[in-house]
């Protein structure tokens, strides 16, 4: 068998990544999954969260991705994300800006759609920004050694 399987992680304005990896831990619907080769078919839906990918060199990158589908055949993985971005390049200034901006309208919302919307900007924005907490421990870490 295998010691990699490869690995695309496509977003609507881009390719992120395309090669094989050792594995991949991502958030999907019903808590995180680790795929590894030779994993059963699965597909699923993913949340907003981080997704790891440990490389043929032992090295890891870090992504943030907010929701989509990920598909996964013995020999492949394929994330579908609607929005995707590597840990390094988010903006925390933004991240922080969007978490506040959600917490006001959660505040003030006078519908469930409204509300649910609020809910959902929260939601993401917090994601980011435990991706790039998470990607300056790893650096942090890196950089120690």
């Amino acid at each position: 068998m295998s010691q990699t399987i490869l690995c695309d992680i496509v977003s609507a304005e881009r390719t992120l990544y395309s090669s094989a990896v050792k594995y991949i831990v991502v958030p999907a619907d019903l808590g995180d999954v680790g795929i590894y080769p030779g994993h059963a078919p699965l597909l699923t839906l993913l949340k907003s969260g981080s997704a790891r990918l440990v490389k043929e060199d032992d090295s890891e990158e870090l992504l943030y991705i907010s929701g989509g589908f990920m598909e996964v055949q013995s020999h492949r993985v394929i994330l579908l994300a609607d929005f995707a971005e590597r840990a390094g390049e988010l903006d925390e200034a933004e991240a922080l800006a969007a978490k506040q901006h959600a917490e006001e309208h959660l505040g003030s919302s006078v519908n469930d759609l409204d509300h649910n919307r609020a809910l959902k900007e929260l939601s993401e924005a917090v994601a980011r920004l435990k991706v790039i907490e998470q990607n300056r421990r790893t650096a942090h870490f890196v950089d120690k050694k």
